[in-house]
């Protein structure tokens, strides 16, 4: 930003702005609001913006410049057919506010949308309209809450999560106004079946978890403790984060699930680098259907009357569900998400399940390598398994706390030190209940010789000495930064002075 406002190049060009407002309409504005001087904006030519965003581009890290292993995000190659697909005209100038025969080819494109959806989670209705994972969470625990509310069954107070649940998840419930309950997991990771049975009551409205769960391990006894949670009368609602290892294989459906959130711009490529943009559509089981928000894509034989705009044997509608919580989300979701995931969706098919088999063999595959190269290496000491004798799904996590006890270096320290390897850090520190967590997702995109490559590397880092681990990344535009005052001193515009 600084390179940018420093440039002032010459006063009043660079730009194309109408008369100046205040000569113009200055009667219509109160005085108080009437600029003093001129907008500081700065004054660049077009070739000199489009050079500062392009030099701006490359200090960016991003899947297409190299290996993105960043677990439970699910950073993988988007194909570029989505993106031509998303931008033919017919899809990317319509709006919202047209007429339904005028957007038949986009609500034939949501119908189908929700029916994948519906077909690969087990689920009888999806709505798109959530845009986020969280907003998805949120959005299915409302439907939960007023399913229950419309029963008169007001002492389902409680939401239980486990200890390794994604942090969305207590919140989701939380903002939604129940009452927390963490339950621990067994010492292999997978939930505990007697801890569970212990908190679950009458008073429970729902169980929030991911299958594989957060520590990239199956839950083998999903199904038991979904009877478990139905039998007190409770709701089961599926995490879809890691839905990337299973689509295909198994479905929240068959694991006796009653709600899903899906993340479009994770499993089904939608791009989303920088935090956005994303699309978190939920599916339920029919009991939950018409408590979805709206509208929802629909569709139903055109009249006599309609024959002449009805595009063919079948005219899509918008409908609203007839015990709504309400819009979630303006207009009908994050449309160019959808478009995107849809065409993946259409170019696969069955081939969707290839598409996962392939993120679990490539994670067990990076699992072992780094295992074999840091043997090799002589640093295979310093790091631990906690999943070593099981097959990982999508993802897996590595402890570095051997390395912190011998030689004072954390998961961050390595994690800063792969960045001057020419990588994107993995996740580091979740879950929270493996102490000095790396968490790697290399999905199904990445080839064999890049695993290679990346499992050597990492071995390579833990034999750098702490002190220039300490000081890394030293290769990177911007060097080490700190975390939480930037997280708590947000810097919203640019310092310059007034």
């Amino acid at each position: 930003m600084s390179h940018l406002f420093n440039h002032n190049g010459a006063p009043n060009t660079g730009y194309s702005q109408p008369p100046s407002i205040e000569t113009a309409v200055k009667p219509s504005i109160p005085a108080g609001l009437v600029r003093r001087q001129q907008a500081r904006w700065p004054r660049l030519s077009e070739p000199e913006m489009v050079r500062h965003y392009t030099w701006l581009s490359k200090r960016n890290f991003g899947i297409d410049t190299g290996f993105y292993p960043l677990g439970s995000c699910t950073m993988k190659h988007n194909p570029r057919v989505n993106e031509v697909i998303a931008q033919l005209p017919g899809i990317a100038d319509i709006h919202p506010h047209q007429p339904e025969h005028h957007l038949q080819g986009l609500l034939s494109i949501y119908y189908e949308m929700q029916h994948m959806l519906e077909v690969c989670a087990g689920m009888d209705q999806v709505t798109l309209q959530p845009v986020a994972g969280a907003q998805g969470e949120f959005t299915a625990v409302r439907c939960i809450q007023e399913f229950f509310r419309l029963k008169g069954d007001t002492k389902r107070t409680k939401v239980i999560v486990p200890d390794s649940a994604h942090g969305t998840n207590p919140a989701s419930a939380a903002m939604a106004g129940f009452e927390i309950v963490e339950i621990p997991s067994r010492v292999d990771g997978r939930i505990d079946l007697d801890a569970l049975r212990a908190v679950a009551d009458e008073t429970t409205a729902a169980m929030m978890i991911t299958n594989p769960n957060t520590l990239g391990l199956f839950e083998a006894d999903i199904s038991e403790a979904s009877q478990i949670v139905h039998d007190a009368g409770g709701q089961m609602y599926y995490d879809g984060a890691n839905f990337n290892a299973i689509l295909g294989i198994t479905s929240p459906g068959l694991m006796g699930f009653d709600a899903v959130h899906f993340n479009l711009h994770k499993t089904f490529s939608q791009p989303h680098g920088g935090g956005g943009p994303g699309s978190g559509p939920i599916g339920v089981k029919a009991h939950l259907a018409e408590f979805l928000p709206g509208p929802l894509a629909d569709r139903r034989t055109p009249t006599a009357a309609e024959q002449s705009t009805a595009v063919d044997e079948f005219w899509y509608h918008w409908r609203e569900p007839a015990h709504s919580i309400g819009k979630v989300q303006q207009w009908h979701g994050n449309a160019g998400a959808v478009i995107r995931c849809w065409a993946y969706y259409r170019r696969y098919g069955s081939g969707l399940t290839t598409m996962s088999e392939h993120a679990v063999l490539n994670a067990n595959y990076l699992r072992h390598a780094i295992h074999k190269a840091a043997r090799e290496e002589g640093v295979d000491h310093l790091f631990v398994d906690g999943a070593e004798t099981d097959v990982a799904k999508h993802e897996f996590t590595l402890s570095l706390q051997p390395a912190k006890e011998q030689l004072g270096v954390s998961a961050m320290d390595v994690a800063k030190g792969l960045l001057d390897r020419g990588y994107m850090a993995p996740t580091v520190y979740f879950p929270l209940v493996v102490p000095e967590c790396m968490m790697i997702e290399p999905t199904e995109t990445e080839s064999k010789d890049t695993l290679d490559t990346f499992a050597q590397h990492f071995a390579e880092v833990l034999k750098v000495d702490a002190e220039t681990l300490h000081a890394a990344p030293t290769t990177t535009p911007v060097r080490r930064v700190d975390e939480v005052y930037a997280a708590r001193n947000l810097c919203l515009r640019h310092p310059y002075d007034e």
